[in-house]
């Protein structure tokens, strides 16, 4: 009698353990396929770097659906920021846009100024030249250095 019991005592947990199982949910269905898709923890520096980088992603797509057609109808300005001061390039944009564009940048550059002094970030101290003018290329703003 102690191997029927045995099995009945088998069958009652593996029919219990199926019924149990299939009310569940499965941990695994919310999360990522790939660790690169984890959402990063918004308190640190990789995070806080996808951040700048889609702003400044969004500055220049707003800035690349303007057609370059007279290089007199864009400026250019200073964008990013060094941990030592001064800008990291400079933007081309269309003189149409200079309002909400430059209020952009300039944005994008605090956020970048705080970004260097939370993080000691460290960077060379060389200056980066202005440019000289602005050249339409293929509908493209191209910014004109000295010696080009």
């Amino acid at each position: 009698m102690g191997k029927v019991h045995a099995r009945i005592s088998v069958i009652t947990l593996c029919i219990t353990l199926a019924l149990v199982s299939c009310g569940t949910k499965n941990v695994t269905d919310n999360l990522p396929k790939d660790i690169s898709e984890r959402p990063a923890d918004e308190n640190s520096k990789k995070y806080d770097e996808v951040q700048l980088e889609k702003t400044k992603t969004a500055i220049e797509s707003e800035i690349a659906k303007e057609k370059c057609t007279n290089a007199d109808d864009w400026k250019s300005a200073p964008i990013g920021s060094k941990a030592c001061g001064g800008p990291k390039s400079y933007i081309a944009y269309p003189k149409t846009m200079e309002t909400e564009i430059l209020s952009k940048i300039e944005a994008y550059n605090k956020k970048e100024a705080d970004f260097n002094i939370k993080y000691g970030i460290t960077s060379d101290c060389a200056m980066v030249a202005e440019p000289q003018g602005i050249k339409c290329n293929n509908g493209k703003a191209e910014l004109i250095y000295a010696g080009q």
